[in-house]
């Protein structure tokens, strides 16, 4: 399997983890081995109730029984997406009362730009320094990285780029301003909190000027912080909401949630504004609606910020310089680059899943599913902690 891995699948590095992968029960990943690993990634923030989630199998099994793909999006009344939409509509504020359901953040993320140009009959967008919101040639175009985009070049025109938590730089937004994109809580540049009441002064700037403000939750969003959506924390509301990740419980989906005003616009002048033939798959959204439902009614959220301070307690080290983040979306910032490979492939070794984060080299990520219970979240620091006392005997 491995070497048909190599020869026909694509990859996107040279070194790729290449664990060969059996099943995944809870917090837990098995190989081929039968080797037991600790997953404190969940699928990049996405597993949130853990791996084979015993309801939303259920769920899922239930409407595949019924019906999966009958109509492209919109079209057909289909029970699972209806109820996805209403839930997520009665947990949110009254002005975000109308959802478009994706295949994927980045599309959620690609709808969302067109539709700050047609609400507001503009054609510039802001976004952050350091922000990531996918990888398509739209969503690239507002991605604060150029490293990562020059290859790509010509992307899309009339962008700007301001620096996240700069005050200053919210002069930046003028009446020229369409829409200003930036994540609650950045997640490439390492897992960055807004500061200073941050976000409601983007809010109020892009008030003034008439351009809307779209905060991206595809990481942060469904419970990982400890409320349902960050921006709960920093008393604002967006004018566009996008999520996704977390709100699949392990399947793919993306959304945008706004007013039902913006989002009539998709329906005319042109109709079919936006168009998507899975979208709002009936299986998918069963599974959304019953990871969703599980997470509103059980106790899960109201523990975030205990496990977030047991990880905050536990991992104290030479070799670590801060631990950034919020909730159950955390990154370790160690002292050099270099180090951060040697954890994440040390911890691997003795039965502990890390991964890196995308702009900032000396991160590791610590994004577990929201399920995790302490026992497993001292196991995993215990391990954490013997790596670094590995690599420090190691570096003196």
């Amino acid at each position: 399997m491995k070497e048909n891995f190599f020869k026909y699948q694509a990859q996107t590095t040279n070194n790729p983890i290449s664990l060969e992968i059996l099943r995944a029960s809870g917090s837990y990943i098995y190989d081929t081995n039968n080797n037991k690993y600790l997953d404190f990634v969940a699928g990049v923030s996405a597993s949130n109730l853990g791996h084979n989630n015993k309801k939303i199998k259920k769920a899922v099994l239930k409407q595949i029984d019924l019906y999966w793909h009958v109509m492209v999006y919109g079209e057909f009344i289909q029970k699972p997406t209806v109820k996805l939409c209403k839930l997520l509509s009665q947990n949110l504020p009254k002005l975000l009362s109308n959802t478009y359901l994706t295949n994927s953040g980045t599309e959620a993320i690609e709808a969302a730009m067109k539709l700050a140009k047609r609400v507001t009959g503009k054609s510039e967008l802001i976004a952050a320094k350091n922000g990531y919101h996918g990888n398509t040639q739209g969503a690239m175009s507002i991605m604060g990285f150029e490293e990562r985009k020059r290859a790509y070049r010509p992307l899309i025109p009339d962008i700007k780029f301001i620096e996240f938590n700069n005050i200053e730089d919210i002069s930046i937004i003028t009446n020229k301003t369409a829409g200003v994109i930036v994540e609650t809580i950045q997640g490439g540049a390492g897992f960055i909190l807004p500061e200073k009441n941050y976000l409601k002064k983007l809010k109020q700037k892009c008030d003034e000027v008439g351009a809307l403000l779209i905060l991206d939750e595809i990481q942060p969003g469904i419970g990982r912080t400890g409320k349902l959506f960050a921006f709960e924390h920093f008393d604002i509301i967006p004018d566009i909401l996008v999520y996704g990740k977390g709100l699949g419980g392990g399947f793919p989906i993306g959304a945008l949630t706004t007013r039902k005003k913006y989002m009539a616009l998709f329906k005319q002048n042109p109709i079919l504004g936006h168009i998507t033939t899975f979208g709002g798959h009936p299986v998918i959204a069963a599974a959304a609606h019953s990871n969703l439902k599980e997470t509103l009614s059980s106790n899960i959220m109201s523990k975030i910020e205990e496990k977030e301070n047991l990880i905050r307690r536990i991992l104290k080290h030479k070799l670590i310089i801060e631990i950034r983040g919020k909730g159950l979306m955390l990154a370790l910032i160690l002292k050099k680059p270099d180090l951060t490979k040697k954890l994440v492939e040390g911890c691997l070794d003795n039965g502990l899943i890390l991964f890196y984060l995308l702009f900032e080299p000396k991160a590791v990520r610590i994004t577990p599913p929201l399920t995790i219970s302490e026992n497993e979240i001292k196991k995993g620091c215990k391990i954490i902690l013997s790596e670094l006392d590995k690599i420090e005997k190691h570096v003196h």
